[in-house]
């Protein structure tokens, strides 16, 4: 196939490999150039939501995720201090009928396990390991494309460049003279036990959700059930503010992480499945602005390239998901202007991303009520029930990718 058919991606994780599936189904030859010499499984569990594992199964992956994904029956938010559940909010069989696709958890490495095993049987995909895209240049035919390696400079032309290397990505910073992302003054410690190290209570299909002063922990089984992951969120400071000095994510021992636990503010419950973990990967957070595409160039950005956001509304992974298949469907409605096919691409997802992002800033802060107002949140979620709570994301859940809007 010519280059006038093939779309450069960078980047190999979950945005990068969705997008690779979608735009071969949609008739294109896809070059991913990812810069670790290999796939590994890192990170820690992530949430799909309807609007994300709609995407997945749409795409084949439905068979694949299934053995290690688990359904959640509900979340149930707790108070930290107290112990006591305030409120349930029903996903399970319940949400599937909803939405009209399943609420699923999984860990990442299982994620783009899935995803890599799917591109590696397309034959118009071509994953290039140990391949860092350095820079792109736009010209009459299309996008050049630079990468590094231990081979040495690389270059393939395409269609079109797309950019899925991640908040900290090489290609935006060269576009664009913002400052970078944003260091949110939180961190969040991150960690995964065997199901038979928690109480039983905890070994549930269930998405827990712990609401304390100025921090919260969520936790959930992964890998099928056979592993919980926990993540706990708390104000703290981040070496340099930007995520260079340190790297964005580095190793603690459970002395750093219980050194820097108020105690007093736990349930005995909770510090119970807290002092569980010997080893946490702590996190530093960060947002940006969205940055979707650059104007008149074949050139789009998806995923936390494009619009790194905080976690409490567990869209990160769903946000970058819609990005490829919207992307995808924009290419392959308009193969001869493909300039105009990302600008449609960033017309589509500016408003929604921009309010995902805007909610979960906002859940951030009323996750860490302290005093007077979170005896408020907690009396509102009760009077409001988990049914209402629920119905309050239909708009999140229930997306669909418009593809009528595609012109």
């Amino acid at each position: 196939m010519s280059s006038s058919r093939t779309v450069i991606v960078a980047g190999a994780g979950i945005a990068g490999l969705t997008a690779a599936l979608a735009l071969s189904r949609g008739g294109f030859r896809v070059v991913v150039l990812e810069q670790a010499p290999r796939l590994e499984e890192t990170g820690a569990g992530i949430q799909l939501s309807p609007n994300a594992a709609r995407i997945l199964i749409d795409l084949g992956l439905g068979d694949r995720l299934r053995p290690y994904a688990v359904a959640p029956e509900a979340v149930r938010v707790m108070d930290a201090a107290s112990g006591r559940e305030i409120v349930r909010i029903p996903l399970g069989d319940h949400a599937a009928r909803r939405y009209g696709a399943p609420y699923w958890i999984i860990h990442r490495g299982d994620l783009q396990a899935a995803l890599a095993g799917a591109v590696a049987q397309k034959l118009d995909v071509t994953l290039k390991l140990g391949m860092r895209a350095e820079n792109f240049a736009a010209h009459g035919n299309g996008v050049t494309v630079a990468a590094s390696g231990t081979s040495g400079i690389w270059h393939e032309q395409g269609m079109a460049m797309v950019a899925a290397d991640g908040v900290w990505s090489n290609l935006r910073s060269q576009l664009s003279s913002e400052n970078g992302p944003r260091f949110a003054g939180r961190v969040a410690w991150r960690a995964v036990v065997p199901v038979h190290a928690v109480a039983a209570e905890f070994r549930a299909p269930l998405v827990h959700l712990w609401l304390g002063r100025h921090s919260h922990l969520v936790h959930y089984p992964v890998k099928g059930g056979r592993v919980i992951n926990l993540v706990f969120i708390a104000a703290d400071r981040w070496s340099g503010h930007d995520g260079r000095d340190r790297g964005w994510s580095e190793p603690a021992s459970r002395t750093d992480f219980l050194s820097q636990l108020a105690a007093a503010q736990w349930t005995p419950q909770a510090l119970s499945l807290l002092r569980v973990p010997e080893a946490w990967l702590k996190w530093a957070l960060f947002g940006r602005e969205p940055l979707f595409a650059l104007p008149h160039a074949p050139f789009a950005l998806i995923g936390d390239a494009a619009h790194a956001m905080l976690p409490f509304l567990a869209q990160g992974a769903a946000m970058a998901i819609e990005d490829a298949a919207v992307l995808a469907q924009c290419l392959s409605g308009r193969p001869d202007d493909i300039a105009g096919a990302v600008h449609s691409y960033a017309r589509l997802r500016r408003a929604r991303v921009r309010k995902v992002q805007r909610l979960a800033a906002r859940n951030g802060r009323i996750y860490h009520f302290a005093g007077l107002p979170a005896v408020l949140r907690n009396g509102g979620m009760r009077i409001a029930g988990g049914e209402r709570l629920l119905h309050r994301y239909d708009w999140l859940y229930d997306w669909r990718s418009p593809e009528s809007m595609i012109t």
